[in-house]
């Protein structure tokens, strides 16, 4: 049962809570991975950056070749739990990859099958998030989902930071915090089969020919500025080594990590509120201007105490990113949710392959050019989203 909504209300349905716990063991185990996966990747496992972009990209790709599939699925059949359990529990099972293998050929493997997962349940567990929350309150449902999920970030780099302390940087260590990473995972899993369905209408005749046909011209109209914004939106692995250039050590990148995430868990349920009262477009456009202004900081950044307060503005920028658009996709698409952000993740997921093989390339060029081309897409997604109107 849906909670009251409305300009004044601002309170959120259990089930948003739960899910949200889901997200935050889910996060808490990837995070205590992908903080550190760059750097192990380039330096313990002896891969080029040319190859981490290459890896990026195919990853991104594969967190979003089964968006529409999936988001499609579920509209067609109303089934919401059943589709995210199955994206959680593979992405649990890929981790096992890490348990068994140390190569650049297997740490490349989990990075793309772990995201496969991550793309199966996306749309479905989107889909069921905008139903347990009216448009006033919208945006405050995915934000405080967001900064749930964030939170298991925050805390993920925090336990591998621990362990990196405690036992030392070395093959052995890694291969403890893979193993420690692996519980979380699997008690999300857990904790997922144990919420109440929430189902979606049917729509079972429907092929994806008639399905694309039938969403709405916002929806297609905001795919455009999305696409070429996807072009500027690179693996933030990419930071991460810049801050390495910079001197930050391993530890001290896991723990500019965890205040990325830190400022996203403060920042969603904020710009959450602030979407609900001024217009989740307004929002969207925002989180593309900040990322340009991080971008262009990036090209001329050259100390420190710089980096920090990128990593810190870059998870309000995530925070707008992540939870906003989902919101404001479920504004434009009021009747197959699952669908949309299914097509959306597909389109930009399909533009992070470009995005990360070109950052990769550029960083070998000239790391600055790299962060320069990002900014000005960037900026030229804010023309293409005031010159189409999705909102209109």
């Amino acid at each position: 049962m849906t909670q009251p909504s409305g300009p004044k209300s601002q309170r959120l349905h259990t089930d948003v809570l739960k899910l949200g716990l889901v997200s935050f063991l889910t996060d808490l185990s990837s995070e205590m991975i992908f903080s550190v996966f760059a750097i192990f990747f380039t330096t313990v496992a002896g891969a080029s950056s040319a190859l981490l972009g290459l890896i990026e990209g195919l990853a991104d790709f594969s967190a979003s070749s089964l968006n529409y599939l999936a988001g499609w699925l579920s509209d067609r059949s109303g089934r919401r739990k059943w589709f995210a359990t199955a994206g959680y529990g593979f992405s649990t099972l890929a981790k096992l990859i890490l348990l068994v293998s140390s190569s650049v050929v297997g740490l490349g493997l989990f990075r793309v099958i772990e995201r496969l997962g991550k793309g199966f349940r996306g749309p479905p567990r989107d889909a069921w998030l905008s139903s347990l929350g009216g448009k006033d309150t919208r945006g405050y449902t995915f934000g405080v989902h967001k900064a749930l999920d964030k939170a298991g970030a925050v805390l993920g780099p925090l336990v591998a930071y621990g362990l990196l302390s405690w036992l030392g940087e070395s093959a052995s260590t890694y291969s403890t915090l893979f193993l420690v990473a692996f519980v979380p995972a699997v008690i999300s899993v857990v904790v997922l089969t144990r919420i109440p369905e929430q189902p979606g209408a049917t729509h079972r005749r429907e092929s994806l020919a008639q399905n694309w046909r039938l969403l709405s011209p916002g929806l297609k109209r905001f795919l455009v500025p999305a696409g070429v914004f996807a072009l500027a939106y690179f693996s933030l692995g990419f930071i991460l080594l810049k801050a390495n250039t910079l001197g930050f050590r391993v530890t001290e990148i896991v723990l500019l990590y965890a205040l990325f995430n830190a400022t996203c868990v403060v920042a969603a349920p904020l710009v959450g509120k602030l979407g609900d009262t001024v217009g989740r477009n307004r929002i969207v456009v925002l989180g593309y201007l900040v990322y340009a202004a991080i971008n262009l900081w990036l090209v001329l950044v050259s100390s420190r105490w710089e980096m920090v307060v990128i990593f810190a503005i870059y998870g309000l920028f995530y925070a707008i990113d992540e939870s906003q658009s989902k919101a404001f996709i479920a504004d434009l698409e009021p009747e197959r949710r699952a669908t949309a952000v299914g097509v959306y993740n597909f389109v930009t997921g399909l533009l992070y392959v470009p995005a990360s093989l070109m950052a990769g390339a550029l960083w070998v060029y000239a790391p600055s050019l790299a962060f320069a081309v990002a900014a000005a897409l960037s900026v030229a997604a804010i023309a293409v989203f005031a010159m189409l109107n999705p909102a209109d």
